[in-house]
């Protein structure tokens, strides 16, 4: 197996961790999601871990892993909010949570790039032939 295709199944993996999450214990994200968003925060946090696993899904396929990982750059940047209400009402928690909070703002972008890798490295290698 390459390299890319063992990120990109960890990628894959992340993903299908953090969407099951959200339904097995949705009251951490409930309260992650912005007030200003309408409708009720557990609707939010099921359908964000509705489309973590669809992302996962799709980039754990070589056929569809392109769109998946774009879709996940896509998804990473879309809960930044949820990052940064966490940063705003832990501000006052104890320092190694008050640090965790902080720590996932910038903590993003790495995860941004590894979706974007994963999207060209899907480009750059076709999948294998079907048998």
């Amino acid at each position: 197996m390459a390299a890319d295709d063992r990120s990109a199944r960890a990628l894959a993996r992340l993903l299908a961790g953090a969407g099951t999450l959200h339904f097995l214990a949705p009251k951490p994200f409930d309260a992650l999601v912005p007030r200003q968003l309408p409708g009720s925060a557990r609707t939010w946090t099921y359908a964000s871990g509705a489309a973590e696993l669809a992302v996962a899904a799709a980039v754990a396929l070589p056929r569809t892993r392109r769109a998946g990982a774009l879709a996940a750059a896509g998804l990473f940047v879309a809960v930044f909010p949820a990052n940064l209400k966490m940063a705003h009402d832990w501000r006052h928690r104890p320092a190694p949570l008050k640090a965790l909070a902080y720590a996932r703002l910038p903590g993003q972008l790495p995860l941004i790039g590894w979706a974007l890798h994963t999207a060209r490295a899907a480009r750059a290698t076709p999948p294998a032939p079907r048998s």
